[in-house]
C-alpha cells in the first residue's frame, strides 16, 4: 500500500448507524447525517497522518450531504457492493473499512484493506 498517500476510511453507514439502538430506525437519514456530522468534527480516533473520509449510505439515507471532511456517496443498490467497489478504486492506498458486517469484512480484506468495528468512529 502507499504510505504517501492520505489513508482512506470507507464507513459502513447503514452498519455503524445500526450499532447502537438509539433510535435511528425512526429518521434514518437524521442518524445518517449525525454519524457524518460526528466524523467531520472527531474524525477517525487512533488515526495519524492525512485522512480521506468516505461515508456510504442507502436505502433511507441516500441522498445526505457532502460536508467538509467527509464524502457522502449514495449507493445506488447494496451498500456493501458500493463499498466494494470504492476499496476496489483506491489503488494502492491504504483503506480502512468501518464495519461490523462479517461478509463485508472478508470481502474488503480480500482486496487488502484493514477493517474495523463500528467502535472505532462511535462512542
Amino acid at each position: 500500500m502507499n504510505n504517501n498517500a492520505a489513508l482512506l476510511v470507507v464507513v459502513d453507514g447503514a452498519n455503524v448507524v445500526g450499532s447502537v439502538p438509539d433510535g435511528w430506525w425512526r429518521d434514518r437519514r437524521g442518524a445518517a447525517e449525525r454519524l457524518r456530522d460526528r466524523l467531520a468534527s472527531v474524525g477517525v480516533p487512533g488515526t495519524a497522518g492525512p485522512v480521506e473520509i468516505v461515508l456510504v449510505v442507502e436505502g433511507a439515507a441516500r441522498g445526505v450531504e457532502s460536508v467538509a471532511g467527509v464524502r457522502v456517496e449514495s449507493a445506488p443498490g447494496s451498500g456493501d457492493d458500493h463499498i466494494v467497489e470504492v476499496v476496489a478504486s483506491a489503488g494502492e492506498r491504504s483503506v480502512l473499512v468501518v464495519t461490523a458486517d462479517r461478509e463485508l469484512r472478508r470481502r474488503v480484506a480480500e482486496l487488502g484493506a484493514e477493517v474495523a468495528g463500528p467502535r472505532t468512529v462511535r462512542p
